[in-house]
């Protein structure tokens, strides 16, 4: 039997019974594969820090995601949220699975077109749309949101300069009892700003409204605020039939929805805490099949992305040193910190060793590699007592950090994927400085 690593006694004070809040004490655990494959494996042939993408997590959470939706309503259509992880291999991976892309930028726009997707599969949002884009987006089919009135004079100019029909949607936002409005993007519906603006639309004989989109929020818990939202849509929906005899071909209801991650200063765990799929699709889905006709019924389209890629995503990272504060708290140094982690700054992540550390946690603070005060991964989290060279799994990432992780002090890792058979592919190779200096120029007078 292999002898276990000699771990330092603490004492530590210990509350049983309901009265502690602080639930349960819990006995180190840990996680040294993923999908089966070895971590030690991973980080020996790609190196440390490292992320880890699961391809048969990503294939479930979506399977669930759509036969939640699709059982409940007949005409549904996933779009992936480009913004939460624009890595080409994740992309194509959704459309592969079915979904088409859903992009808030000219460069989002630009990365969806060069991956193959058609116009026509693109839903295109967000407050900036650049002129070039917009008229691309048009030219394409592709299906375009306003997001203000401003945007209308220009893609009036758009149809009238190809001379031809475009058409569009219209991104709204409203007031949901119980819930903080997300008013700074879209046309508000209790105001009036949306009808009005879609009024003035009609007006332009080169203009069709097509549908309606709303993302009422970000890390839903609440699925009832999408039955709330869907209602005031359908409500608009009614009054422009109504008065202009317009008949919406979707009904964009976003995303939102909440991952599996733990929010910071949550005492449950968010497994505990968020809805599944199902519980968002019945919220979403009730409200058209009662209002709609069947032979009437608009496309459903849904762009969730961090609940469908959150948990498919692991960081792989080393202890590079340790230390006692003044506090008597231990602290952990890693390799990868807030650079690569920018989600750090709202979650609790699960941080487990990678090896069999004995039953006994410690109080840590684990800090990222940043000579920066604010470089901080978690505080005051309980793992084993650590040692330079062990190595800790961080999850799950997978939302958003490798779109809004920085360049900054240490190069980006590289990235790679395993497949459903065992297969690992790298699908993003690791920065060079080469590559980070590579746009840099140095003026004449100073050389």
């Amino acid at each position: 039997m292999e002898k276990k690593p000699y771990t330092k006694p603490v004492l530590t004070r210990q509350h049983a019974g309901i009265t502690n809040k602080f639930a349960p004490f819990v006995v180190s655990r840990h996680k040294d594969t993923i999908d089966g494959v070895s971590i030690d494996a991973l980080v020996k042939e790609h190196g440390s820090p490292l992320f880890v993408y699961s391809h048969e997590t990503l294939k479930e959470q979506y399977a669930s995601a759509y036969q939640a939706f699709a059982t409940r309503y007949p005409k549904v259509q996933f779009a992936w949220s480009y913004k939460t992880n624009y890595l080409k291999a994740i992309c194509r991976a959704f459309h592969r699975l079915g979904a088409w892309a859903e992009v808030v930028s000219g460069m989002e726009y630009a990365m969806a077109k060069s991956l193959g997707v058609p116009g026509n599969e693109i839903v295109y949002n967000g407050p900036h749309k650049s002129p070039e884009s917009l008229r691309q987006a048009a030219v394409d089919g592709a299906m375009i949101n306003i997001d203000s009135f401003d945007e209308l004079p220009e893609l009036e100019k758009i149809a009238d300069e190809l001379g031809t029909k475009v058409d569009f949607g219209v991104r709204v936002n409203m007031t949901i009892p119980g819930y903080a409005m997300w008013d700074r993007f879209g046309l508000n519906i209790e105001s009036g700003e949306a009808y009005h603006t879609i009024k003035r639309a009609l007006a332009h004989q080169r203009l069709n409204l097509v549908g309606l989109h709303t993302h009422i929020g970000t890390f839903m818990l609440e699925p009832k605020f999408y039955g709330d939202a869907a209602k005031k849509m359908i409500d608009l929906a009614a009054q422009l039939k109504r008065e202009f005899g317009t008949t919406l071909k979707y009904i964009d209801m976003g995303g939102g929805f909440a991952s599996r991650n733990r929010l910071k200063g949550s005492y449950i765990p968010t497994d505990q805490l968020a809805p599944d799929f199902d519980m968002f699709a019945d919220a979403i889905c009730s409200p058209l099949l009662d209002h709609y006709p069947h032979d009437e019924l608009p496309l459903l389209i849904i762009e969730s992305g961090r609940a469908l890629i959150d948990e498919a995503g692991y960081l792989v990272a080393t202890v590079v040193s340790t230390k006692r504060l003044p506090s008597g708290t231990r602290a952990l140094v890693l390799d990868a910190g807030v650079n690569v982690l920018f989600t750090a700054f709202w979650y609790d992540f699960e941080i487990l060793p990678t090896t069999d550390k004995g039953l006994f946690t410690e109080i840590h603070n684990i800090y990222g590699p940043m000579c920066m005060q604010i470089d901080v991964i978690a505080e005051a989290v309980r793992v084993p007592f650590l040692e330079k060279g062990e190595r800790v799994i961080v999850r799950p990432v997978g939302a958003y950090n490798n779109t809004q992780w920085l360049q900054f002090i240490e190069l980006r890792p590289r990235v790679v994927m395993i497949s459903n058979k065992g297969n690992i592919d790298v699908i993003r190779e690791a920065e060079r400085v080469e590559d980070v200096i590579r746009l840099d120029s140095i003026p004449r007078w100073l050389r």
